[in-house]
């Protein structure tokens, strides 16, 4: 399914929960089950996130979530291989900063959706200087997911971070089910997790789940702003 640049950052900003998806962390289980079962809850995109596959075998992976996200019309992410993400027709890479250069892969996929991960003031404002897509900031709490050098932000950090940022964007780092109400009354829209999701006994209904309280979270939060209007 080919998307226009424009369609993808639409798609994405009209997504809540980021789910994102390693093999390292489903308990044993196919990605593509676990792809599959987010899909059918509702999730307006998915990343897959995989640092050890050969080079054949993350793209069929790719290839087989591809068809899986396209029967769900939502958005399918990559980590790092810009290379992948194209030659499976996904609609997006994510970069983190030591990964290929953001303004080169522009010039390769200028109709791919660009994330980049941020973890200060410096990276944000390079990130959008280059025209992403959209950026991550974090980790906002430990996490075992990744690692990097600045460690756990916090969310008061976050909060200040934030207010930088002037393109869609989401969070992540050891967020949980009950960080969400907290999160999203705070104008956090786009949430992204991995364990929560991908080791939950039934990936299905924690998804659905997560969204609810996402999406009740945010109605409340209309509520309260339109009263003080």
């Amino acid at each position: 399914m080919k998307r226009s640049l424009a369609q993808r950052i639409e798609l994405f900003q009209n997504s809540d929960l980021y789910p994102v998806v390693s093999s390292e962390f489903c308990n044993g289980r196919d990605v593509c089950d676990i792809v599959a079962a987010i899909a059918s809850a509702g999730a307006g995109l998915v990343q897959i996130r995989e640092k050890n596959l050969s080079d054949c075998a993350m793209f069929e992976l790719v290839q087989q979530c591809k068809r899986i996200t396209d029967n769900y019309q939502m958005l399918l992410i990559v980590d790092d291989r810009l290379d992948i993400a194209m030659a499976a027709g996904a609609d997006g890479v994510h970069l983190g900063q030591d990964d290929f250069p953001l303004s080169e892969a522009k010039k390769l996929a200028p109709e791919m959706l660009f994330g980049v991960s941020t973890h200060n003031e410096a990276e944000i404002r390079k990130a959008q200087q280059e025209n992403c897509s959209y950026l991550n900031i974090g980790p906002m709490f430990p996490t075992k997911t990744k690692s990097v050098a600045c460690g756990a932000l916090g969310l008061e950090m976050i909060e200040e971070l934030k207010t930088l940022v002037q393109c869609p964007f989401s969070v992540m780092g050891g967020i949980k089910e009950h960080h969400l109400e907290m999160l999203v009354s705070k104008g956090f829209r786009h949430i992204a997790m991995v364990t929560e999701i991908t080791q939950a006994v039934d990936v299905a209904a924690k998804v659905g789940q997560l969204r609810r309280l996402m999406l009740s979270a945010a109605a409340r939060n209309e509520g309260v702003l339109s009263d003080e209007k």
